[in-house]
């Protein structure tokens, strides 16, 4: 079973968010839609920027406890390295 950690901002080097699931897809579609309220809806965190697969809970839990302790600088160039324009990856998530 795949396990994402993922990234999502309010726009370019805007305010960010990191978390984990194992569907991407419903739970992006979820912050997008504003389904729960808390930080994502209250920030307008609702761009999906970057997003990492992991084969187990386990590491996926370490590796978004690992991100959320890094500065913001790390971040942002986590980011950039592979997603230099900050496109939204939603479609490339609804789609598959």
């Amino acid at each position: 079973m795949a396990v994402f950690v993922y990234v999502l901002a309010s726009k370019p080097n805007g305010t960010l968010y990191i978390g984990m699931t194992d569907d991407l897809a419903r739970r992006v579609w979820q912050h997008r839609t504003g389904a729960f309220a808390g930080f994502s809806q209250r920030y307008g965190v609702k761009t999906l920027v970057w997003f990492e697969t992991h084969e187990s809970r386990e590491t996926a839990y370490l590796r978004e406890r690992q991100l959320k302790k890094w500065n913001r600088q790390w971040k942002l160039a986590l980011i950039e390295r592979t997603n230099p324009k900050w496109r939204d990856l939603w479609d490339e998530i609804a789609s598959g």
